[in-house]
């Protein structure tokens, strides 16, 4: 493990929820366009506290995409500021806490804050372990031309290059494979 397991899991939350955006799958619809995909969501990454499911939960959600997306595109200046900013605006408070399956972890909302604002905090603290450990780098662009996928690569020789998404990967292994046997 590079980092702590809840930085992980929230930057690999965080890269899904960006992920679900029009463009960012081969499907070229938005993934998340729905309560009930909303739901599913909020259930296969486990998030606790309090969810409505409703509509307005769904479009503050989707609201927070394209913020969130900054953070794979700027530099590390710009990286800081929009977490500073992030952390600013949901008054975050960091404390640690343990509770249902989950050791100790940190939050820094309260459980009754709206989904929207822990995920956008939760991805702003993740953010932060990858500068305060100058490995913003991990953060990039799915490498498939085709693709617009954002990728977390915590590998620990950092060769992650596709993203989950689209199997971009295993597209880009089949072509190459096949330009191999062109050329033998």
């Amino acid at each position: 493990m590079l980092f702590a397991h809840d930085t992980e899991v929230s930057l690999a939350t965080t890269a899904a929820l960006i992920n679900t955006l029009p463009g960012a799958s081969n499907s070229g619809t938005d993934e998340l366009s729905t309560p009930e995909q909303l739901v599913t969501f909020l259930d296969r990454f486990e998030f606790t506290g309090s969810r409505t499911g409703d509509a307005a939960e769904l479009a503050e959600m989707r609201a927070l995409r394209p913020r969130l997306r900054e953070l794979w595109t700027r530099d590390e200046d710009g990286v800081v500021r929009l977490v500073n900013d992030l952390l600013s605006e949901a008054d975050a408070l960091p404390q640690l806490v343990k509770h249902d399956n989950w050791d100790w972890h940190l939050h820094a909302t309260p459980a009754t804050a709206p989904v929207a604002q822990r995920a956008q905090v939760e991805a702003a603290m993740a953010v932060v372990d990858l500068i305060r450990a100058k490995e913003l780098s991990r953060l990039h662009d799915c490498a498939a031309e085709d693709c617009e996928a954002v990728v977390v690569d915590l590998s620990r020789n950092r060769s992650r290059r596709y993203c989950d998404v689209g199997n971009c990967g295993n597209r880009a292994n089949v072509a190459a494979y096949r330009r191999r046997q062109r050329g033998a």
